[in-house]
C-alpha cells in the first residue's frame, strides 16, 4: 500500500496538564526497522498509565493524592527523573498509547510475511528474550504507542487475531486484561477463591471480574452503587464502593464474611478496612492506586494473620498470548464504553480521569 511520509498523532510534549498533549498532522510517519513491523493503527485504548505517565505520578516524589493529581510544581524537576512505571525518566516528545489494534501494512528486515495484511494485538510488555525478563520497557512509554495513524512494533510483540469484534472492542483488552490476569497468576487464585476487586467498575476491575469468574473462582465487586446495573449483566455479587460495614456486607453477599484473595488497584484511605477482611493466610495483590499511593499499614494484622502481599506489574509472556486465545474462543468479553476520535484525545482522557465510565474508552483512527 502506499504509505504517507506524515501522519496524524497526538504527541505528549512534557510532564504536566492537558496541555501537554498535542495534536499533529505532521508527524513523521515511522519506518519498521529490522525484526519490526508497521501497523496502521484502527483504534487505540486509555489506560492508568497514560496518565500516570503524563502526570508524572510514577514518580516517588509524589507522595499525596490520586493518580490524577501528579506532580506539585516544586516537585516538578526532582518527579520529571523518576517519572515512568519504571524509576526512569521519560523522553520526549513521545506519542503513548500502549493498547493499538490494527494492520500490519510493512516489514522490517527479518520480519516474517506472513505478518503482512493481518489485523493484530501488540503485547504491551517489551522483552528482548523470549523469557520476558531482559531490557524491559512498556509500548507507549519507553517507545512511541498507538495515539497516531502508524506505529512499529517488535514481530516478537505482535500477535495476529481472527474474531468477530471491532477494532475499537478488541482495543479495550491488552493493558487492562494483561494486568488483571497477571494479578490473578501472582496471587494463584484458583477454583473456589472469594477474591475482593476494588475500582469494579473500571477497566481493569471489570476485567477481573471476568477473568476470576472463568477460572472458577468468586469475584466480589465494590462500585459505587450508580455503576451497579450497568455492571450487573458480569454476573457479580456487588458491594458499594464504601460499605458501612464490610464484613456484614459480605456475609450477605457470599455467604461469609471474609475473602482468600484482594485484587486492588484502588489504595487510599479505604485500604485499611479491606485488609481486615482477609481471611487468615489469604493473599492481596496490588497493580494501582487510583485513590492515592500512601497506605497505613498495621504490621500485627500482616503477621498475626499470615497474610501474604503481592505487587503486579511485569507481566510474562505468556499472559498476553493467553488473553488472545481467551477473546478469540470468547470467554471474555470487551466492555466498551465510548469511542472518540483522535484529534480529541484530550476529551477521552477528561472522561477516563472523571471515572465515571463503565469498563474502556477507546479513541478510533477514521
Amino acid at each position: 500500500m502506499n504509505i504517507p511520509s506524515t501522519m496524524r498523532a497526538v504527541v505528549l510534549t512534557g510532564h504536566g496538564g492537558l496541555d501537554k498533549l498535542s495534536y499533529r498532522e505532521d508527524w513523521p510517519t515511522p519506518t519498521p526497522q529490522a525484526g519490526e513491523a508497521l501497523i496502521k493503527v484502527a483504534a487505540c485504548g486509555l489506560n492508568n498509565t497514560d496518565i500516570n505517565t503524563r502526570t508524572a505520578w510514577y514518580s516517588k516524589a509524589v507522595n499525596s493524592g490520586t493518580t490524577n493529581d501528579g506532580i506539585k510544581t516544586e516537585s516538578a524537576d526532582t518527579a520529571e527523573q523518576d517519572a515512568s512505571w519504571g524509576g526512569n525518566a521519560i523522553t520526549f516528545p513521545r506519542i503513548q498509547g500502549a493498547d493499538p489494534v490494527g494492520t500490519v501494512v510493512a516489514l522490517g528486515n527479518g520480519a516474517p510475511k506472513s505478518l503482512l495484511g493481518q489485523r493484530v494485538m501488540i503485547e504491551t510488555w517489551l522483552c528482548s528474550d523470549n523469557a520476558g525478563t531482559s531490557s524491559i520497557g512498556y509500548f507507549g512509554s519507553e517507545c512511541d504507542g498507538g495515539y497516531a495513524d502508524y506505529t512499529v512494533a517488535p514481530v516478537r510483540n505482535i500477535h495476529p487475531i481472527d474474531c468477530p469484534l471491532s477494532d475499537a472492542e478488541l482495543a479495550t483488552f491488552a493493558t487492562s486484561y494483561v494486568t488483571a490476569e497477571n494479578m490473578l497468576t501472582r496471587a494463584g487464585v484458583k477454583t473456589g477463591d472469594a477474591v475482593l476487586i476494588t475500582g469494579a467498575s473500571g477497566g481493569v476491575g471489570s476485567a477481573l471480574i471476568q477473568l476470576t469468574a472463568r477460572r472458577g473462582a468468586i469475584p466480589v465487586g465494590m462500585a459505587t452503587e450508580n455503576k451497579h446495573a450497568a455492571l450487573a449483566p458480569l454476573g457479580c455479587p456487588l458491594l458499594p464502593r464504601e460499605p458501612e460495614n464490610l464484613k456484614v456486607a459480605l456475609q450477605q453477599a457470599i455467604g461469609r464474611a471474609d475473602v482468600d484473595v484482594i485484587a486492588d488497584v484502588v489504595g487510599g484511605d479505604s485500604w485499611r478496612q479491606w485488609i481486615n477482611v482477609l481471611h487468615r493466610s489469604g493473599r492481596y495483590v496490588v497493580s494501582g492506586a487510583i485513590a492515592g499511593p500512601m497506605v497505613e499499614l498495621d504490621l500485627r494484622t500482616l503477621y498475626l494473620q499470615d497474610l501474604i502481599f503481592y505487587g503486579a506489574t511485569v507481566a510474562p509472556p505468556l499472559i498476553f498470548s493467553n488473553l488472545v486465545n481467551y477473546i478469540t474462543r470468547g470467554e471474555i468479553k470487551p466492555l466498551l464504553a465510548k469511542t472518540f476520535p483522535l484529534r480529541e484525545l484530550t476529551q477521552a482522557q477528561e472522561m477516563f480521569v472523571a471515572k465515571k465510565h463503565i469498563g474502556n474508552i477507546v479513541v478510533t483512527m477514521a
